[in-house]
Formats: C-alpha cells, sequence, structure tokens
C-alpha cells in the first residue's frame, strides 16, 4: 500500500474530503468528454472490455500497457 493510501486509510475526514473532491472533479464536463475519447478510442481498436491491461497513450497515439503508461505521468 502507498503512502498516500496509508494516510487515507486512518484519516476518515481527509478520505471524506478527498472522495468529495473527487467526485465534483471527475464530474465535470471537461472529464466527461475525456472518458468518451478515451472509450471510443478502445471500441475502435476493438480493446473495449476484454481486459487486456492497455491503455492509450496520446503522446505517443497508441496503446500501450497501463502500468507503463500510468507510471510515465
Amino acid at each position: 500500500m502507498g503512502r498516500s493510501a496509508e494516510y487515507y486509510a486512518k484519516n476518515k475526514a481527509s478520505r471524506d474530503k478527498k472522495k468529495e473532491y473527487d467526485k465534483k472533479y471527475h464530474s465535470t464536463e471537461e472529464r466527461k468528454k475525456y472518458r468518451a475519447f478515451l472509450n471510443k478510442m478502445r471500441r475502435k481498436a476493438g480493446r473495449y472490455g476484454n481486459g487486456d491491461g492497455m491503455d492509450y497513450d496520446h503522446g505517443e497515439k497508441k496503446f500501450i500497457s497501463a502500468k507503463r503508461n500510468r507510471a510515465k505521468k
């Protein structure tokens, strides 16, 4: 478990505050459009729902492993 996960596991007030923030952030139009775009790319590539562990990388404009893509950020 990472340091942040440990912190939020121990601090309910902080966890609740973060949960509220995340809910607000992920419900913005920009985030909805971004998720829709990623789903569209996955459907187009035939990867949607197959559990292959690949993400679309905007920098490289191709699918790479989720592990590698998320480590880049």
